[in-house]
């Protein structure tokens, strides 16, 4: 009986993250918007870059790494962004808050939903670079997949927590990159110094270690942080 009654409240917060995340991944799904304008915008970034910072027979370990994450960060601004507008078009963010579903459960699921977003830019964005810039993608594929996986989460908590913050404000989508930006760096530069890496060493998954490790510190605060803070914020 006691093990039942403690198995209930997360089977029920499991459920609610799951019916939150499949509301996003439907809506995306029926629309396409999210992905279609995120993606269209990392691929020109990207093709833009290509030529910008062409750096010849070097230009997979020296220019790809930033082109990739950069594309990847910008594109994942703007999806965030059109995220958070759907929430507050016809009342749906007031339904939100008013539903009978836990403030963290809430979070959780947009955030499993921006993780989809961003992967699925990923997989436009890795491949182009792959082409423009010359690097074999099948020989560093697995560990691109271990950083892009870590990289990720980090993308998706801090941005589904501080979208939450800024959703309210006029000047919602340049309050979103300038607090976003910064407080992305430590992933963002881990996730490019672990490409490059990777590119110029043809380094290991384990030999990874060290960037992922400081990653996954990043990604444990901002999910924390955001499963603590997130009913603070959408009802402030």
């Amino acid at each position: 009986m006691i093990k039942n009654s403690l198995l209930d409240p997360a089977a029920k917060w499991i459920r609610e993250t799951i019916l939150i995340a499949k509301k996003d991944l439907a809506i995306e799904r029926a629309t396409g918007e999210i992905v279609t304008t995120s993606g269209f915008f990392a691929i020109l970034l990207t093709v833009l870059s290509s030529l910008a910072f062409r750096g010849g027979p070097d230009a997979a370990s020296l220019v790809a790494p930033g082109v990739i994450w950069l594309s990847v960060t910008f594109a994942a601004v703007l999806g965030l962004s059109r995220t958070w507008t759907r929430e507050r078009e016809e009342g749906a963010l007031r339904g939100l808050v008013v539903a009978p579903l836990a403030r963290s459960a809430i979070f959780a699921g947009k955030a499993i939903g921006v993780f989809a977003f961003v992967t699925a830019i990923e997989v436009l964005v890795i491949p182009a670079s792959a082409v423009l810039l010359g690097f074999d993608l099948g020989r560093y594929a697995l560990g691109l997949a271990a950083i892009a996986l870590f990289a990720n989460v980090g993308i998706a908590a801090t941005g589904t927590l501080f979208g939450s913050m800024t959703v309210r404000t006029r000047a919602r989508d340049l309050v979103l990159a300038s607090v976003l930006l910064p407080l992305l760096a430590p992933t963002l530069g881990s996730a490019i110094a672990a490409t490059r890496e990777l590119f110029e060493g043809g380094a290991s998954v384990a030999e990874l270690g060290d960037y992922l490790e400081l990653m996954l510190v990043f990604d444990v605060v901002f999910c924390s942080a955001g499963l603590g803070l997130f009913g603070w914020l959408i009802e402030g």
